[in-house]
């Protein structure tokens, strides 16, 4: 018996999200489901994160127990065939889940209860382009946002703060929300806006909160210097609006 962790790359936008779901397709579920293929029972795995219907992972992780005489690191390569047909096992086609790597891990060790933090990524579109809207957030205003101010904005949520105004309704209820966002910047190219957010920890919509109102604050509907205030309020009606999901990427996540 081996203790094995993945590391995970999916394109979220047809997924119901990451957490299996009795009827509807998740990652988990695809993931479990290649799983028992090839080991002949079940096999649950553990993932770091609960990603949201629409959200992609570019760094997703994932631990179970792992009883078959398949050598783990083979598991990328057969895995990858299997998703790449829809289960029908044809090579060469690639398909939304890919395996990055797998690796035998220490038995006390879990993917989500080992985690000391995480990078998200968030990209906001400045073409228009249709054939980005799956995976990136086409905001109509976007060319009229100041990044400067949204840098200053994104200072004051830097730090360890009570973010009870970034979390909305509906996550799993946590003993505190209480967390350290060690890193948030904002950046540019010609085509896109994107900002990238770590932190050991974030509440239920956190993220896409955070862009949302650091998007006020570029169109000057919010100030940069209201962002203490705001987290100060923990209430959710100071913040900004929650951001769409199809611009959101778990890019990396750390366990040492």
């Amino acid at each position: 018996m081996a203790n094995v962790l993945i590391k995970i790359e999916y394109d979220g936008s047809h997924f119901s999200g990451w957490q299996k779901q009795p009827k509807d397709r998740t990652v988990q579920g695809e993931i479990e489901h290649v799983l028992k293929y090839i080991a002949l029972e079940d096999v649950p795995i553990h993932g770091t994160s609960r990603t949201d219907a629409g959200v992609h992972a570019l760094g997703q992780c994932a631990s179970f127990e792992w009883n078959c005489n398949m050598p783990v690191e083979k598991l990328p390569e057969v895995m990858n065939r299997r998703f790449g047909a829809g289960g029908a096992g044809r090579s060469g086609a690639p398909g939304d889940i890919r395996i990055l790597s797998a690796e035998v891990m220490p038995e006390d060790f879990h993917a989500r209860y080992s985690c000391k933090g995480k990078t998200y990524r968030y990209i906001i579109d400045r073409t228009g382009d249709i054939f980005r809207r799956y995976y990136a957030f086409m905001f109509p205003d976007a060319g009229s946002l100041n990044i400067d101010e949204m840098r200053k904005a994104a200072e004051h949520i830097v730090g360890t703060h009570d973010f009870k105004c970034f979390e909305t309704s509906g996550g799993t209820p946590r003993e505190t929300t209480v967390r350290t966002v060690s890193e948030l910047t904002v950046n540019e190219t010609d085509n896109e806006i994107i900002i990238e957010i770590t932190g050991d920890g974030f509440l239920y919509n956190m993220v896409r909160i955070i862009v949302g109102t650091l998007c006020e604050v570029g169109l000057g509907k919010k100030s940069a210097d209201e962002l203490p205030g705001i987290i100060e309020s923990k209430s959710r009606a100071s913040a900004g609006f929650t951001a769409p999901p199809q611009g959101l990427y778990l890019k990396e996540i750390y366990f040492v």
